[in-house]
């Protein structure tokens, strides 16, 4: 899930370990007016002002928006939990997984601050629109589940042995959390079969950068693990990339695998330390009004770049590598990334509840838009399951010689150091 400060998130994924700081957004319809009374049914009304004013598709997936908001309240509702049902029952006709209503319990648990302690398995998951199951966008490092072995992808299909078909994001998170040290069954599709996953809640603290120099055959080389895109990670990355220049590394390697994302003002930070010029990411609107964001020749480094990127890489990290690679400031190397270009507004409701929303999505520097489809890396390197397992066994296994990604990464850094020194001259 990746809010901006103004409240923007790109691609929302209802998370099992939430990371997301919320604000409210966009237009302020009728909050203090819709609960003067109290009425659930306002509510209701409340969430279909916000469709008609925001939403991203002005066609509302081919229904009559003002026929909906007839028949919802014609409906007579005698408490709130019925409103709530009518209104997760109204969004689901927009076929957008991503717009969604979260009850008031479900709206504080997204509110979790991004510097905070988290409590969760560590997983950050989705609807998958074609099998109406849950997906699996990433597992974050040194989390219980991506010990366990979750990949990225995984698709679930049991909660602790409730079937996931149908299951709103939402219930599943619900299902998922709970206390550190109790435990939750994951049962787990991949197209080796289907298996089930024991794992233990924990409170989990997440550190986003980890830098290293590694001796390499084409020199000192900088290599920086980004794990999410939280509030502190436009510091730390700054930090690292000062400190590693003043090892007079030769180049660096950017790992984003299994980045789900984070912050999207830290994805355009980050993006202008290594981007002299250009832009870095444009948003469209439903009226077709587009909002860029440009490098401000504030870049650290110019030194040769290469970025590590998998399905597990989604929205912000999609954004920092799609950036970087339509600038050719950057050669991507590894797997295909996931593929989500939304953006939306997070908005509070009057009763404590709140709205995720579509407003638009957004597009890499040369207007490409992934959502669905996902950055194509410059070189494929696939791993094969024993690999991947492997490195997931051994963590201190990435970004060496025994990290084949990492080894095809190296050679190619190699290519650019070569070819920036034979400029140079």
């Amino acid at each position: 899930m990746v809010i901006t400060k103004h409240g923007l998130i790109l691609g929302t994924t209802a998370l099992a370990l939430s990371t997301v700081a919320v604000t409210g957004a966009g237009i302020h319809l009728s909050q203090s007016q819709a609960f003067i009374d109290n009425e659930p049914k306002n509510l209701v009304d409340e969430v279909w002002q916000i469709i008609n004013h925001q939403y991203v598709d002005t066609s509302f997936n081919g229904r009559d928006w003002q026929e909906v908001r007839t028949e919802y309240l014609e409906r007579s509702y005698s408490n709130k939990e019925e409103a709530y049902d009518s209104i997760r029952e109204m969004l689901e006709q927009l076929g957008d997984p991503y717009t969604r209503f979260m009850n008031p319990e479900e709206f504080k648990n997204m509110k979790i601050d991004t510097s905070g302690e988290l409590t969760g398995v560590g997983i950050q998951i989705a609807k998958d629109e074609e099998t109406d199951r849950l997906i699996v966008i990433s597992p974050i490092e040194e989390t219980p589940a991506f010990k366990a072995g979750i990949l990225a992808k995984d698709i679930i299909t049991k909660i602790d042995g409730t079937d996931t078909k149908g299951m709103d994001v939402n219930e599943a998170v619900k299902l998922i959390r709970g206390k550190p040290g109790t435990r939750v069954t994951l049962t787990i599709q991949r197209a080796s079969g289907s298996r089930d996953y024991e794992i233990t809640r924990a409170k989990i603290k997440i550190h986003p950068v980890k830098a290293s120099s590694e001796d390499t055959s084409v020199g000192k080389v900088g290599y920086i693990r980004l794990t999410q895109f939280s509030a502190q990670a436009s510091k730390e990355m700054r930090e690292a990339i000062r400190d590693l220049e003043k090892e007079r590394v030769v180049g660096y390697i950017l790992d984003l695998r299994s980045n789900p994302g984070g912050l999207l003002y830290s994805s355009i930070d980050i993006a202008r330390m290594w981007l002299k010029e250009g832009t870095i990411v444009s948003t469209v609107d439903r009226g077709g009004e587009r909002e860029r964001k440009w490098a401000n020749n504030s870049a650290l480094t110019d030194k040769p770049l290469a970025i590590l990127v998998d399905g597990g890489s989604a929205s912000a990290s999609e954004i920092l590598s799609g950036a970087l690679q339509d600038n050719g400031r950057a050669v991507l190397v590894g797997t295909k990334t996931f593929g989500k270009g939304l953006v939306q507004s997070v908005r509070p409701l009057g009763d404590g509840s709140g709205l995720a929303v579509t407003i638009a999505k957004y597009l890499t520097p040369s207007g490409r838009d992934i959502h669905k489809e996902g950055i194509p890396p410059d070189i494929i390197v696939e791993l094969k399951d024993s690999q991947r397992k492997k490195l997931q066994s051994d963590r201190a296994l990435i970004g060496t010689s025994e990290d084949p990604q990492f080894s095809r990464a190296i050679k190619a850094l190699g290519q650019e150091i070569r070819a920036q020194r034979a400029a140079s001259k």
